[in-house]
């Protein structure tokens, strides 16, 4: 079963979009499906308001949700999805993936902030760049990814996996600064530039600095150096320097940085002598 969206116009205003799921739209019809409520902005819509929609029933097995167009607009698409595909031809808007925990979010271009909040299961890959808060939790709790992965092509921002407790999140492009910040557990990738402060507050978890770092905070303490790094059963090249922190919290946590990458600490390797 393939369900296609196509946004019947540039929305201007945010929009609410726990709707589009497939969880939510598995047992119901093409009619009630354009009956779904939604907000745009302070107005109550019907999706059929805001969506043409398609219905192939004999293109799958699995049941799809596709979107095709710019719905940079629409928040929390795929909101506590477990099961299913849900494919974004074009931009998508914040909140992607928020508390999901299964199936497959893919979106083609590029993403807002707080793709994977709190998600426990499933993937979400991002073609292009992502915002802020990349499995991040919410202002005022601690519980931020707790399973799944979110894959990232391009760039992401500030903060990505903060208060992280269990998953992947892998970002082949650049990061912002305080990756990891908080972080209990799980794992955080970055193929590009970091711009520092990676792993503050970290007590557990892995984070792995395949490119330039700005720094490496003085509250971690240099253990010694990698050749490899194992990612998600897939083996990084290195050489890494292996730093334990964040001792300021007592941290347990490891930050692998780029030897080749980053000369400037090689100044490290005498407390390794």
């Amino acid at each position: 079963m393939v369900i296609t969206l196509i946004p019947k116009r540039m929305f201007k205003f945010p929009i609410e979009g726990k709707n589009i799921s497939p969880d939510v739209f598995v047992k119901k019809s093409a009619k009630e499906i354009a009956a779904l409520e939604m907000w745009e902005g302070n107005r109550k819509r019907s999706l059929g308001e805001l969506f043409d929609i398609k219905n192939d029933s004999s293109a799958s097995e699995e049941f799809i949700i596709k979107i095709e167009g710019d719905v940079s607009k629409v928040r929390n698409i795929g909101f506590r999805m477990s099961m299913g595909q849900v494919i974004v031809d074009g931009d998508a808007g914040m909140h992607l993936g928020e508390e999901m925990s299964g199936g497959a979010i893919t979106v083609s271009a590029n993403a807002g902030s707080w793709a994977g909040s709190q998600m426990k299961g499933g993937t979400i890959e991002i073609k292009g760049n992502a915002g802020n808060y990349i499995g991040a939790a919410y202002r005022g709790s601690t519980k931020g990814m707790n399973g799944g992965k979110v894959i990232i092509h391009g760039n992401a921002g500030h903060e990505v996996g903060c208060y992280m407790r269990k998953g992947l999140i892998k970002i082949l492009g650049n990061v912002g600064i305080f990756a990891g910040i908080h972080m209990n557990n799980g794992t955080i990738f970055v193929q590009g530039t970091s711009q520092g402060r990676a792993g503050a507050q970290m007590t557990n978890g892995k984070i792995v600095l395949a490119g330039h770092s700005e720094d490496v905070m003085p509250s971690f303490t240099v253990d010694d150096i990698k050749a490899k790094v194992k990612v998600d059963g897939e083996k990084i090249e290195g050489p890494f320097y292996r730093f334990i922190g964040d001792l300021a919290d007592k941290g347990k946590g490891k930050l692998f940085v780029s030897k080749p990458k980053n000369p400037y600490l090689s100044s490290y390797e005498k407390y390794l002598e």
